[in-house]
């Protein structure tokens, strides 16, 4: 979606909350849906529970096999990564 679509829909949707605002009873309704929609949303950055423990079940065998990375003793994070390749 370009920028100037995305002002349109904005105005759009501030115009139609302003036309509905005095409204105690399209305001609760307003408010409802806009609850059940941000809960659909999906956050890319959240991973579901057999998602997770998938994902320490393969840390943990890749960790068996000797491929994994492993923290030192007093090592700091920045330290840890610039010593596994990756830059800071």
């Amino acid at each position: 979606m370009t920028a100037v679509q995305l002002n349109t829909m904005n105005t759009e949707l501030w115009q139609s909350i302003g036309s509905i605002a005095d409204s105690e009873k399209l305001m609760k309704r307003l408010t409802q849906y806009a609850k059940k929609l941000a809960k659909e949303k999906h956050d890319d950055t959240m991973m579901s529970k057999e998602e997770y423990f998938a994902k320490i079940e393969r840390a943990e065998q890749q960790a068996a096999r000797g491929e994994g990375m492993e923290l030192l003793p007093d090592e700091d994070l920045t330290t840890f990564l610039k010593r596994n390749g990756y830059e800071i």
